[in-house]
């Protein structure tokens, strides 16, 4: 019966290696781990997925903690695997959001907020309505699945129970790299941070460009013509022409978004599959 406790034992670790690193995924990511989804729902996808994945580790040798504390190491490992493919996606969604943000403090349109449950606060209209934009292109391009499929693949690259935080410095290089981040778990978030923030940049240059322009012209006028409301009339003004640009650059910044997804899914794998 030594045996037999033995094997359930391995099994039992080894599910719950994979149950903790798909619960990563699952409470960070876009689609999965939206706040507005409940909780019971996102940790019953969790469990789904990790009795389909699991089956396909038991080859897989898991070496036994010994104590509660390499347990949790353990398990801190697995979810920081997790963790990290689901906040790559969160903060490239956090660009378009940037790119919103931007467009309502020029515009004037700042105090029109609205609650958002994925964050639990108060954001812009227009940084929502861009986020929304955003998350439904990624579900059409098919995003949730090649986020599900690199999941899969660090099984592949990384077994249950093979990546330790003391294996992995912090700021390590790999071969062709430019600088002391690049290849490291830190240095990809850094990477994606900037690629986030030029991504805000671009969906809003335009909006945020014709406004300041606007608010020139009218700054000009209110010189010119002192006897002039300006203040009455720049800001309704200024909100239908930021209205108006929204509408018509909308499909130029969800298309700056989706050519930014395949290439940060790229580097979010490269940088797990270099500590192999």
């Amino acid at each position: 019966m030594n045996w037999l406790y033995q094997l359930n034992l391995e099994k039992f670790l080894l599910f719950t290696l994979v149950l903790t690193r798909v619960s990563g995924l699952t409470m960070t990511a876009p689609i999965y781990g939206t706040k507005d989804v409940p909780i019971r729902i996102r940790a019953l996808l969790a469990v789904a997925l990790a009795l389909l994945i699991a089956p396909t580790q038991w080859h897989v040798a898991v070496a036994y903690p010994g104590t509660i504390v390499n347990y949790l190491v353990f398990l801190g490992s697995e979810l920081m695997i997790g963790v990290c493919l689901g906040l790559g996606i969160v903060i490239l969604f956090s660009g378009i959001q940037l790119a919103g943000q931007m467009i309502g403090r020029v515009s004037g349109l700042l105090l029109a907020d609205v609650f958002d449950p994925t964050s639990g606060e108060s954001v812009p209209t227009f940084s929502q309505v861009l986020f929304l934009v955003a998350l439904a292109v990624f579900v059409c391009i098919g995003g949730h699945r090649m986020v599900m499929a690199g999941l899969l693949d660090t099984f592949q690259g990384i077994p249950p129970g093979s990546f330790t935080p003391w294996d992995v410095p912090a700021f390590q290089t790999v071969s062709g790299s430019t600088g002391p981040l690049h290849g490291s778990i830190a240095g990809t978030l850094v990477l994606l941070l900037q690629q986030s923030f030029e991504l805000g940049i671009r969906a809003s240059v335009p909006v945020v460009t014709a406004v300041l322009l606007s608010i020139l012209v009218l700054g000009l006028i209110g010189r010119t013509m002192p006897q002039f409301n300006i203040l009455m009339v720049g800001f309704g003004f200024n909100s239908m022409l930021a209205l108006a640009l929204m509408s018509l650059t909308l499909g130029a910044s969800v298309w700056a978004f989706q050519e930014q997804i395949e290439p940060t899914l790229q580097t979010l794998f490269d940088a797990l599959h270099a500590y192999l």
